[in-house]
């Protein structure tokens, strides 16, 4: 499961009360907004936003084609899973839709401004003490988070620069408790669920810390309302300005001193002003973090922007990796048998054995795939298919060597009343893309998510009421 997933779906099983405390912060409906809603329940939320009456379920349809039915379903189900909206039921009348109290009062303070509410953070005036600049802010925030990643690839310590970067302890803690890593006596392995981490752009990899973090300040107490709340301020910040201290609650405080471990935040010591930075600027945006300092070690190669590619495979299953990277080397240990370093390369060789140590961790040979692919050298990219068919059929085949069976978590739906309902509601788990299999004879589904589906039935089940 993605990062971004996991902590959607962790936002998703809010209840609803914790949900109104959120949204009194005009941050926090103004991050909702930008980052959790799809575009066509963007245009719902501004056509609902200064309506001061209930929209009629009829009416709400008519804004959408007959053609985009699925959009439709998808954006007001996400409304309903964010308590943006509230379904209200008339006997007799089409079912409307209204924005909640607290979302849309808060929304509009964001949009328009004013209030004391100060969920934007208060901006301090620190050109007498020497201000840090964007590009120590991304420096430091690159070396934090460098600083992470290499302990999880099993590097307790790593010379990042000018600097050596040993991690607290409640860090190491974090990974190990989340399942990023193992700890077996003193050497550090990376988990399946850890490579797949790595796999993850930056700002995905944020999110999961993040969603980690908010686990453990559950256990110790602390209030998820503050905790959440700080984050989505944080994601509001402007990168590049100080921010005062005083407005925040003693668990806000207490957050800043272990956000700065992993880069989000500067502060100095024995200072009432801390500095968001790009890693926590980019939180409820589309914006890539970190995107001028770590290009070379993080920026994932697409197609319209594969300069980054740094490796190259060759069919027998020899690597040659352009890099000076300590990181992306430590990377490709856990893989390859390296044999050569060079000042600005590694050679090696993808190995039976290499490839069985990695399995043996939990990476599997599609994470592989997927690392050698996104990191695949410009000259590579030239070709169709970019990796060489036989080594990746190899790589597969090595994994499988000791596994013939591969598990999907998910729900399965059964006992329905008719084939029709059956066939309806199965065919809508199709629509919204979480059917994995289904049993025509016997009646029988299986879903990656449940959520959207469980909306689908209980407005099915309104319906039929009403009529």
């Amino acid at each position: 499961m993605s990062s971004f997933l996991r902590a959607f779906e962790y936002l998703e099983s809010l209840p609803g009360t914790t949900w109104a405390k959120l949204y009194k912060q005009p941050s926090t409906a103004l991050a909702v907004f930008r980052r959790m809603l799809p575009h066509l329940a963007k245009s719902f939320v501004m056509a609902l936003l200064y309506i001061s009456h209930p929209l009629p379920v009829t009416d709400l349809e008519s804004w959408v084609r007959p053609d985009s039915k699925r959009e439709r379903d998808i954006a007001i189900s996400a409304l309903e899973r964010y308590h943006v909206v509230s379904a209200i039921a008339n006997p007799g009348k089409p079912r409307a839709y209204q924005l909640t109290n607290t979302f849309a009062s808060s929304l509009r303070l964001a949009l328009t401004g004013g209030g004391s509410h100060k969920s934007f953070g208060v901006p301090f005036d620190d050109s007498n003490h020497g201000k840090i600049s964007i590009e120590e802010l991304d420096e430091y925030a690159r070396r934090q988070w460098e600083g992470v990643l290499s302990y999880m690839v099993g590097s307790t310590s790593i010379n990042l620069g000018d600097q050596q970067i040993r991690l607290s302890e409640g860090v190491t803690t974090l990974l190990r408790r989340g399942g990023l890593i193992d700890i077996r006596g003193r050497q550090v392995e990376i988990t399946q669920e850890g490579f797949a981490f790595l796999l993850e752009e930056v700002n995905a990899q944020v999110w999961a810390i993040l969603m980690l973090y908010l686990e453990s300040a559950e256990a110790i107490n602390m209030e998820v309302v503050d905790v959440l709340s700080f984050f989505f301020t944080l994601g509001s910040l402007e990168l590049g300005q100080s921010y005062s201290k005083a407005n925040l609650t003693p668990t806000q405080r207490r957050m800043l001193e272990d956000l700065a471990d992993y880069g989000l935040v500067y502060e100095r010591s024995s200072s009432q002003i801390f500095y968001p930075t790009r890693l926590a600027t980019t939180l409820t945006s589309d914006a890539g973090a970190l995107r001028s300092t770590v290009s070379s070690t993080f920026s994932t190669a697409t197609p319209d922007n594969n300069t980054n590619g740094f490796v190259i495979v060759e069919t027998n299953y020899r690597i040659y990796a352009y890099t000076s990277s300590p990181l992306q080397i430590a990377i490709l240990q856990l893989f390859c048998r390296l044999s050569a370093r060079y000042p600005n390369m590694v050679a090696g060789k993808i190995t039976r054995e290499s490839i069985r140590r990695a399995v043996g961790m939990g990476i599997t040979s599609e994470q592989i795939i997927s690392f050698l692919s996104t990191h695949a050298h410009p000259q590579m990219r030239k070709d169709n298919p970019v990796l060489p068919p036989t080594v990746v059929d190899q790589i597969r085949l090595w994994q499988i060597e000791g596994e013939r069976m591969k598990t999907t978590p998910g729900y399965l739906f059964k006992e329905f009343r008719d084939k029709a309902e059956y066939e309806d509601i199965c065919r809508y788990a199709d629509e919204v893309g979480v059917l994995v299999w289904k049993s025509d004879a016997r009646w029988l589904f299986f879903v990656t998510r449940h959520e959207q589906i469980a909306s689908y039935i209980r407005a099915k089940k309104a319906a039929e009421k009403t009529k």
